[in-house]
Order: structure tokens, then C-alpha cells, then sequence
């Protein structure tokens, strides 16, 4: 049979409406394709209901308390705040909706057909609607339906245990909380119920947590965290979480016995490709259930293909994006005039939302001097300039990491407030080519945290191989 138009009933199919998705969709359809996109759950997809903007929301407002303690030394009146859990907790589903319902618009106004229902491939040109049995026959097919998160499903009692998902919602605030893991979700949680007022117990099977993270970064975190009373608990793992009449006790392999109200499961999320038929459609997928696609986001099936967390290459909401985003202009883009692009996954800009917050864009030094002849590093640590009326113990860290041949900056770490504003910025540069002598002669503004990285004249280590 031709693949005519009348062959298909649509000329994009997107399974899922998470940042990827509705992208895709939206982009595709201004090119003048017809687009259905299937949505089980909400529009707006882990970022926006169960991710990173509730979680930003939750991070705002753990950090008044901060605000409350440092306003003595600026000569504000003691008080005494006291924080309703149940009311963040309504302010950010108002706001999570309000945002649900501005995708929605988007994907209207833009003409896409939107469907509440799970969607299963049944071949590559066919998917199914579940919500009412209709197959939906489709030219091209998008898959991004983005991660979940990981569980022990062997571990007795993970039944009491809550996720990354369901944690924003909890009925009452947990004066203590266990966190189980070591990565970036799992501080930025330990952050906010440590600020709230909780007693925090970060349990890691590790030696170190942000394992990836550059090495100065790692040290200075873990050393905020332990000053604001965080206690961290390596080498170790639950055996087993019972529940009794005073909350949960998880028990760990080394002997301990760890009291909670909740305990949180943030130990990683996996791709969510299970029970979409990929297998019977012949979509290849890779170790640990990623689909797998090339550098234009398609499967081994011409047209079937795949954005976001689904193929498990860099989890992140602007990722997603913009991988959707080539997607629809390389299939549409044609007939307005759009070249084909890819995405470049190298350089990307990341900030970690703990408090003291991580930026970080590059090569840590440790991936610098595995590819690099000769590595030049360039740190500072200094008193934040809060601090210094408050009485706070706060700490900003700054580091270059530069290539000693070239002059090229590889890398660039920030700890402190405002360094996710910062990294942003300094991704530009970055991917630019700027050399440390660019740094050098930008002008600084003053008083700022931010001129330190333009002010860092004296090397404070060379790595040299002998290569």
C-alpha cells in the first residue's frame, strides 16, 4: 500500500505530554502536520507535576527560613515563623494546574489533538488507544514518555516507602525523614525538609554522594550539609523497613536502625518503556529498558522515534526539548524552510537545587585530566557577603578548569547562591570557545560573587601527564 495520506489518519503520533512531547507536537503541527498526542496521566509530564518545578517551588520556600534567621544581623526584629505544610502543599497543585491547563492551550491552540489515554504501539505505522479501543494509524510516531522511579521491589516493607513522585503530596510534614540515595533528587530533598524543620537522614550505599559531580563540589555540599545538621549515613543500605505505632524504622546492613516518619526512595529513575509494545513493534531498546535511537532520535524503525528520559541520554527538561524540537523540524520542517538539526549533548548547563546550590557546565577536573595533557585549575573559597551580617556559616566555592595548552576553559563549578543563575550564563562562553584569558578580561561587577570568576589570576594547580 502507497503511504498516501489517506493511508494514515495522522502524520505524527506523540506518546506522552511531558516537555518532550507536547514540543514535538506543537512544532510539528505549526509545520502543518496533523499530530495527536495520548496522555495517561497530565500534561506537562515529570517537570512540571512531579518534578522540577514543584520542586523549585519547595525549594523557595524552605529557603525563608533562612531569610527569617539572617534579617537579625541586618537589624530586623527577631520572629518567630511557623511553616503550614498543608498550605505549600495546595499552592503548588493551584500552580502545577494552572500550568496543565496552559499546555493544554498550547497544544490546542496549535491544533494538536490531545487524548486522555494510554497509548500501545501495534506496529510501526499503528497505535492503540486504550480509553476507548480506537487504533490510530500513523505515519510517523514519537515516543516520550519520559522515566520512573527506581525501587527495591525486594526489600520488605518498601511498601511503606515513598518516591520522588508522591512526595510532594504528603497528607502531614515528616518531622524525620530517611533519604535513600546520593544523587542530585535526593539532596535537593534533603535540602528542603532539612530547612523545613525535619530531622535528615541521607542513607547511600556509596562513599561519596553526586558521584559524577566534580570532586570540589562533592566536598563542599556534603560539608554544608553537615554543618546544617544533615546526617549521612555511606556504605550502607536498608535490609528491611518495618512500621510500628510510632512511624517506620529502616534497618541497614552495617546494623543501624534508622527511626522515621517517611522514608524516601530517591535512588534513581529508570526509562518508562514497559507495557507500550515496543517489543512487538520491533522497537530495539538497550541495557535497562532505554530505547535506542541515533543522533536524530529515531529507532531502529525509520519511523518510530524517541526524546527525553525514554532514551536515558541526558535527563533533563531542556534536553527533552530540544530533542523533540529537531525531531518535528527533520520530519516538517521542509515546507517552512527548516534544516534538518541535531543536538548537541555536549557542554549543557546544569544547576542542582540544594542550598547551597551547584552549577556546573564542562569537563570536573577528573575528566579534564583523563583527555588533557596539561589541566590548569583555578579555585577560589570565600565568605558569602550575607554571611558576614548574619553570623552564617556560608561558603561560595569557584573553580576553572582549563586546558594548559590552549587556554581554553573546560569547566567551570560554582557553589553557592545564585549558581544555577550563574551556570546558565557561563554556558554561553563556554560553548563559544572562550579562553581564560577571555575570563581575564572581562570587566567585574562589584560587589558580586559572580566577578570572583573573572578575577581568578593565580593558577592554584597544574596536572601534567607524561604522555
Amino acid at each position: 500500500m502507497a503511504d498516501t495520506d489517506a493511508t494514515f489518519d495522522v502524520d505524527l503520533f506523540v506518546i506522552g505530554g511531558g516537555s518532550g512531547g507536547v514540543r514535538a507536537a506543537r512544532i510539528a503541527a505549526g509545520h502543518g502536520a496533523r499530530v495527536m498526542l495520548a496522555e495517561e496521566f497530565r500534561l506537562g509530564g515529570t517537570c512540571v507535576i512531579r518534578g522540577c518545578v514543584p520542586k523549585k517551588l519547595y525549594v523557595l520556600a524552605a529557603r525563608f527560613a533562612r531569610d527569617f534567621a539572617d534579617a537579625r544581623g541586618f537589624g530586623w526584629a527577631p520572629v518567630e515563623p511557623r511553616h503550614d505544610w498543608g498550605r505549600l502543599v495546595a499552592a503548588k497543585e493551584a500552580e502545577i494546574t494552572r500550568l496543565e491547563g496552559l499546555y493544554r492551550q498550547g497544544q490546542e491552540g496549535a491544533g494538536v489533538e490531545v487524548v486522555a489515554s494510554r497509548a500501545v504501539l501495534e506496529g510501526p505505522h499503528a497505535v492503540r488507544l486504550l480509553a476507548d479501543g480506537r487504533l490510530v494509524r500513523a505515519r510517523n510516531i514519537l515516543i516520550a514518555t519520559g522515566g520512573r522511579p527506581n525501587l527495591d521491589r525486594a526489600l520488605p516493607g518498601i511498601e511503606h516507602a515513598v518516591t520522588s513522585d508522591t512526595v510532594f503530596d504528603l497528607p502531614e510534614f515528616p518531622q524525620r525523614i530517611v533519604i535513600v540515595g546520593g544523587g542530585y533528587i535526593a539532596l535537593e530533598f534533603a535540602g528542603i525538609f532539612r530547612l523545613l524543620g525535619a530531622e535528615v537522614t541521607v542513607l547511600y550505599r556509596g562513599s561519596q554522594v553526586l558521584r559524577g559531580f566534580d570532586q570540589d563540589l562533592r566536598d563542599g555540599l556534603e560539608a554544608a550539609y553537615c554543618r546544617a545538621g544533615i546526617r549521612f549515613v555511606l556504605d550502607d543500605v536498608f535490609t528491611r523497613i518495618e512500621k510500628d505505632a510510632t512511624g517506620l524504622v529502616g534497618h541497614t546492613r552495617n546494623g543501624l536502625a534508622l527511626p522515621a516518619d517517611q522514608i524516601l526512595f530517591a535512588i534513581g529513575r529508570s526509562p518508562n518503556t514497559a507495557g507500550l509494545g515496543l517489543e512487538a513493534a520491533g522497537v530495539a531498546l538497550r541495557d535497562g529498558g532505554a530505547i535506542a535511537v541515533d543522533a536524530d532520535s529515531r529507532t531502529n524503525l525509520p519511523h518510530v522515534f524517541a526524546v527525553g528520559d525514554v532514551t536515558d541520554r541526558v535527563a533533563l527538561t531542556p534536553v527533552a526539548i530540544r530533542e523533540g524540537h529537531a525531531v518535528a523540524d527533520l520530519l516538517f520542517g521542509a515546507k517552512a524552510g527548516i534544516r534538518p538539526w541535531r543536538v548537541d549533548h555536549a557542554l549543557i548547563p546544569t544547576a542542582v537545587f540544594t542550598t547551597p546550590e551547584l552549577g556546573t557546565v564542562g569537563l570536573t577536573e577528573a575528566e579534564a585530566r583523563a583527555r588533557h595533557r596539561i589541566v590548569d585549575i583555578y579555585r577560589t573559597g570565600f565568605r558569602a557577603m550575607r554571611a558576614t551580617l548574619s553570623g552564617a556559616e556560608d561558603r561560595v566555592m569557584m573553580k576553572l578548569v582549563v586546558d594548559g595548552e590552549t587556554d581554553r576553559v573546560l569547566g567551570v563549578h560554582v557553589l553557592g547562591e545564585g549558581a544555577g543563575e550563574m551556570i546558565q550564563l557561563l554556558g554561553i562562553p563556554l560553548r563559544m570557545g572562550a579562553t581564560k584569558a577571555d575570563f581575564d578580561a572581562t570587566m567585574a561587577v562589584h560587589p558580586t560573587a559572580a566577578e570572583e570568576l573573572v578575577t581568578m589570576r593565580t593558577r592554584t594547580a597544574r596536572h601534567m601527564r607524561d604522555d
